[in-house]
Order: C-alpha cells, then sequence, then structure tokens
C-alpha cells in the first residue's frame, strides 16, 4: 500500500464522494460511499504508478504524514 495524501470529500455536482491524491497530478477516484471511494482511489493509485513506470516517468516519494482527511 502506497502512503500518499488523500484528500477526500463530497460533491454534490457529481453525488459521490471524491477521492484524490495531490501528489499524483490527475489521479481521482469516487464512489458512493466513502469506503468505495477509497478502494477506488487505491486501484487508481497502483494505475498511475504502473503507467508512470511503463513510460519511465518519475514517480514522486510520498510527503506527507496524513494519509486521509474525511
Amino acid at each position: 500500500m502506497y502512503k500518499y495524501e488523500i484528500v477526500m470529500y463530497w460533491s454534490a455536482d457529481d453525488d459521490a464522494f471524491v477521492a484524490e491524491v495531490p501528489e499524483l497530478p490527475g489521479c481521482m477516484a469516487h464512489g458512493s460511499t466513502q469506503e468505495d471511494a477509497l478502494k477506488n482511489i487505491n486501484e487508481a493509485m497502483h494505475l498511475w504508478i504502473d503507467t508512470a513506470r511503463e513510460h519511465s516517468e518519475p514517480i514522486p516519494e510520498p510527503r506527507c504524514h496524513r494519509l486521509m482527511y474525511a
């Protein structure tokens, strides 16, 4: 499991919980519950990192101590 900061919030426009990883540009996911959004953002982080590796792009080191806002 990666230790990147996850920012989670409710989006009334999307009628869903949205989770973002600020250190991984564009890495976002959503879910109808907080648990779903967290599961989906963990999968999105894995995909983001796998894609960066495939393209020989740099992968930022986690730098925050907080893992999740809720």
